[in-house]
């Protein structure tokens, strides 16, 4: 799933390690997301949406 986060995040000037500390995840969990590697599950994907205050379809794409 294709995704915004490391567009947000450096908007913000973040790390991937400040990102994961501010969502309770490893940093690795991040890296994983912003590759497409990893899908978040629903709970971690409305933190994300909380967290830079936007839809989650403003942040995930699903490809449709």
């Amino acid at each position: 799933m294709k995704n915004r986060l490391k567009v947000l995040r450096a908007e913000r000037d973040w790390s991937q390690a400040d990102l994961a500390e501010r969502l309770e995840v490893s940093r690795q969990t991040i890296n994983a997301l912003e590759t497409g590697k990893y899908d978040p599950s629903l709970p971690l994907a409305f933190k994300i949406a909380r967290l830079f205050e936007q839809p989650i379809e403003a942040i995930f794409d699903d490809g449709e």
